[in-house]
């Protein structure tokens, strides 16, 4: 079952470079940006590539050290739950401890999460899996942070220089992810730890990481708020603007549908015998060609607006959905999750962009975290007492489509409600600086 997945891949890459766009302006020549850019990569780079080595093979980890299917899953409710509680409060964190320090922690964090994985003990991976929640929450808002910071406070270098850093950090993404997989596979090939290699591979990328970041950085905090206003501003937030409220519900209505899937995606082509780490390639890559369709439409000369790509990605992700709770073959099931991640692709930038754009002068995602609570820890709670046979596993992706439909309607709504908005419109500069950032 491997031509399936190769080729796949080979078309998708294919794919995302006839997609991707030119470049809406030239890249900044000046040295001094240059070297900061680079610096700024060189620490955040390593660490992505760490969290991505971390992705293929943990379920296969979990069921080769004698693991029920139940046991897998509260293994994975505890990551879940403590991403989505301490997301809350994360940007808190980040500004009150400094963005140095917390991408430093990130590293740290994450590298005791890979140790922990060595061990056979339930207690010990739990733990694991609870450090590798807390690093990666720390990991998408600590170091962003940290550099929007310094580019914009520290160098004063000019706003419209930053995308250039963020489609690099972009494309260097979607390539880590496909490397990754492979080198995943590899690694449990080939060595003698099996699934957990690439575990141990991701240990010196997270300490370039740390190390590089902790001795070339300069330390910057943010401003100082009280918990309970911070928390208080996105929930009024939600409740003065009926559209951040509809856009909130699509964000954790998805990212919940999602937490789902990344416990059930392994199961799904395992029991095909597709190889997990080349399937992990194939369906990054994937996602990298939704995310350059997405750029082609919003900047192209279609001019496809993010208020309609986000209803069209859900009702992708809510077909991808439907095929995957049929009882298809090897094909129609590995089709079905390409085309999820495809959908996600789109999802994210667009979302992004309208969040951002919707919910200005304030906290862009704070609100939504109010939504995302409690589904997020919902669905870490009830992961445990999902059936495990394939019957089961198909009822729980049907049931996760109809949760995808609903997102649908109140994507929808967005739209409905948002029709003349022209602050909500890509106009003819383009995407601008944090558009479509996270």
């Amino acid at each position: 079952m491997f031509l399936l997945p190769c080729s796949a891949l080979a078309l998708l890459l294919l794919t995302c470079l006839a997609l991707e766009p030119a470049p809406h302006r030239p890249p900044p020549s000046n040295p001094a940006f240059r070297g900061f850019q680079r610096r700024f990569l060189l620490g955040y780079l390593p660490a992505l590539a760490a969290d991505w080595l971390q992705g293929p093979l943990l379920f296969q980890l979990l069921h080769s050290r004698g693991f029920l299917r139940s046991q897998i899953a509260a293994l994975y409710s505890c990551g879940f739950a403590s991403n989505v509680a301490f997301g809350l409060v994360s940007g808190l964190f980040v500004d009150r401890l400094g963005r140095k320090k917390s991408c430093v922690l990130s590293s740290g964090l994450c590298s005791v999460s890979c140790l922990l994985q060595l061990s056979h003990d339930f207690l010990a991976l739990a733990a694991a899996r609870v450090l590798a929640g807390l690093g990666t929450s720390l990991l998408f808002s600590a170091f962003e942070c940290w550099y929007l910071h310094e580019h914009l406070e520290r160098h004063d270098f000019p706003a419209e220089w930053i995308p250039d850093t963020f489609s690099r950090v972009a494309l260097w993404n979607s390539g880590l992810a496909v490397a990754a997989g492979l080198l995943a596979w590899l690694l449990a090939e080939v060595l003698p730890l099996g699934p957990a290699a690439p575990f141990l591979a991701a240990l010196p990328f997270l300490a370039l990481s740390g190390i590089f970041a902790g001795k070339n950085w300069d330390e910057n905090y943010g401003k100082s708020r009280p918990c309970g206003k911070a928390c208080g501003e996105g929930l009024r937030g939600l409740v003065s603007e009926p559209r951040a409220l509809l856009l909130g519900l699509v964000q954790a209505l998805v990212e919940s549908i999602l937490l789902i899937f990344a416990f059930l995606w392994t199961p799904v082509l395992e029991a095909h015998g597709i190889p997990l780490g080349i399937a992990f390639s194939a369906f990054t890559a994937a996602s990298a060609a939704g995310s350059a369709l997405f750029r082609r439409g919003a900047t192209g000369r279609l001019r496809l607006q993010p208020l309609r790509l986000l209803p069209g990605s859900v009702l992708l992700l809510a077909l991808a959905l439907v095929l995957l709770a049929l009882p298809l073959d090897a094909p129609g099931d590995f089709l079905a999750v390409l085309l999820l991640q495809l959908s996600c692709g789109i999802y994210f930038p667009a979302m992004a962009f309208l969040r951002r754009r919707l919910e200005r002068g304030g906290d862009a995602a704070g609100g939504a975290r109010w939504l995302r609570l409690p589904l997020g820890l919902a669905v870490a709670l009830a992961l445990p007492a999902l059936p495990g046979d394939p019957a089961g596993t198909r009822a729980v992706l049907g049931a996760a489509a109809l949760a995808a439909l609903v997102a649908l309607g109140a994507a929808g709504g967005v739209l409905g409600t948002s029709r003349g908005d022209e602050g909500l419109r890509v106009g003819d500069e383009g995407l601008l600086e944090g558009d479509t950032g996270e």
